[in-house]
C-alpha cells in the first residue's frame, strides 16, 4: 500500500487511512483532537541531538538522512517502531499517511521513513 505524508496541520481526510504522528515532541498548537492521529511513533523520531544539529536546514539534509538512517539502525526503540510501520504497510496492507509538524515538507524525517518504506514494498 502507498505511503503518504503530510503536515499534521493540513486537513484529515478519509484517503489518509492511517495517520501516523512520527515526530518525538508533539506538534505545537494542535490539539490531540485536531490532530487526527491514529498513532504516535514518538521514538521513531531522531533524537534531540540529531534534531538540533539539523535545525531543518536544507543545506544539511543529505546528511540528516545518513545521520538518521543510522539512528534508526542501532536505536532499538526506533527500530521496534520501524517494525511497527512495515508491519501495517506491509502485511495488514493498510494506507498509511505519516504526518509531521515541520514547516519544510521536502526536508524532514517523515520523507525519510516514507523512502524507507517504499524500499521494503518492493
Amino acid at each position: 500500500m502507498p505511503v503518504q505524508i503530510k503536515r499534521v496541520y493540513e486537513e484529515a481526510k478519509k484517503a489518509d487511512g492511517m495517520r501516523v504522528l512520527v515526530d518525538r515532541v508533539w506538534p505545537r498548537g494542535m490539539s490531540k483532537e485536531d490532530a487526527q492521529v491514529d498513532e504516535w511513533l514518538k521514538e521513531i523520531g531522531p533524537s534531540k541531538e540529531l534534531r538540533q544539529w539539523f535545525d531543518h536546514d536544507p543545506d544539511k539534509f543529505d546528511q540528516f538522512k545518513v545521520k538518521y538512517k543510522e539512528e534508526l539502525k542501532s536505536n532499538e526503540e526506533q527500530q521496534e517502531e520501524l517494525e511497527k510501520l512495515k508491519d501495517w504497510t506491509i502485511e495488514h496492507k493498510k494506507d498509511i499517511t505519516l504526518v509531521f509538524g515541520a514547516k519544510d515538507e521536502k526536508n524532514n524525517q517523515a520523507v525519510v521513513l516514507k523512502e524507507i518504506l517504499d524500499r521494503q514494498q518492493v
